[in-house]
């Protein structure tokens, strides 16, 4: 279908080269293209769904985006509430879905929906949407603190009417698919942290160096130097999880329990670098003049986008049978 035929690692080693940009929102939307809106198509769509919509994916002639979160519904994939009824050889959709990556500019969706009334995770189903039918509203290109070079988008559907043969895989079985893309995602953003976080406590040593208080260099202070050697230990033993959990998964493993665990701690390290980095700027730190300030606004995303650190704490707890029973 015009990919390469290599295996995640490589995907993982594109994402962390991707971090050699300035900014999260490029590497996000590339994501949304290549470990996002796809996995489940590759996965499990139809040949005839792969030439309509991978083909032109993987070429780059087309934006895609993945249509999940909804504003009552973010990290709660189970109870979403948009609807997609079968209706001869149709699917007539309604609801709206929130915080969509690309979705302004998007000219397909890998859209989650209810087909059927049955249990929350039996009930729902993948579908590829083109954005261009009839009854898609657009409603507005959501203003963020950071990843502001990032589209968001707030959508609603009004009896859209999509070919049942859109359906990716087998009706009833999105969640699971779903869940089965969200570890690819999770990865992906995972890898595309470790540059920034390396390049910021980089930056940091940099100006602490030659910037003087008190007539000595700030990163004289012990404080200072042993604050960003410990940033860096973590930065490291990030990325030896992620090597792990990637090599793991290559291998046809699940990886859900070692996925959330690295999610959650590079949400976690990167608010806790970028904080930490931009105290010792000081007030040129408070400025949208440094990189600092840009990641600490950009990267702040990781630690609610793609399942919140409380949603990865909890699944975590769910693989460590350390949850009560009900």
């Amino acid at each position: 279908y015009g990919g390469m035929g290599l295996d995640f690692s490589y995907n993982i080693a594109v994402a962390e080269e991707l971090g050699n940009i300035h900014c999260g929102g490029i590497p996000m939307a590339i994501g949304v293209q290549a470990s996002m809106a796809t996995p489940a198509l590759t996965r499990f769509g139809s040949d005839e769904l792969k030439k309509q919509f991978l083909v032109p994916t993987i070429a780059g002639d087309v934006v895609a985006c993945l249509g999940i979160s909804e504003a009552g519904a973010g990290s709660d994939v189970a109870n979403i509430k948009t609807t997609a009824v079968r209706k001869g050889d149709e699917y007539v959709i309604n609801g709206g879905k929130m915080w969509t990556t690309s979705g302004c500019q998007a000219d397909w969706m890998c859209l989650l929906a209810n087909t059927s009334e049955g249990p929350l995770h039996q009930n729902k189903s993948l579908l590829c949407l083109p954005m261009n039918l009839p009854g898609i509203h657009v409603a507005k290109k959501i203003d963020k603190l950071g990843m502001r070079s990032s589209d968001t988008a707030q959508i609603f559907f009004e009896d859209v009417r999509v070919p049942s043969k859109n359906l990716i895989g087998e009706e009833g079985k999105g969640f699971t698919y779903q869940m089965l893309q969200f570890q690819e995602e999770r990865l992906w953003a995972v890898a595309t942290v470790l540059t920034p976080l390396e390049t910021i406590i980089q930056e940091t040593i940099d100006y602490t160096r030659q910037r003087k208080v008190f007539d000595r260099s700030v990163l004289h202070n012990q404080a200072v130097h042993f604050r960003l050697a410990e940033l860096a230990t973590e930065v490291e033993l990030l990325r030896s999880l992620l090597y792990r959990t990637v090599a793991l998964y290559v291998e046809g493993n699940d990886v859900t329990k070692f996925a959330s665990m690295a999610k959650l701690k590079a949400g976690r390290l990167a608010r806790e670098v970028t904080d930490s980095c931009l105290q010792f700027w000081g007030g040129m730190g408070f400025t949208s003049e440094v990189l600092v300030s840009r990641f600490y606004r950009d990267l702040r995303l990781l630690s609610i986008g793609g399942g919140t650190d409380e949603t990865m704490l909890s699944i975590i707890c769910k693989y460590m049978e350390t949850l009560p029973s009900k």
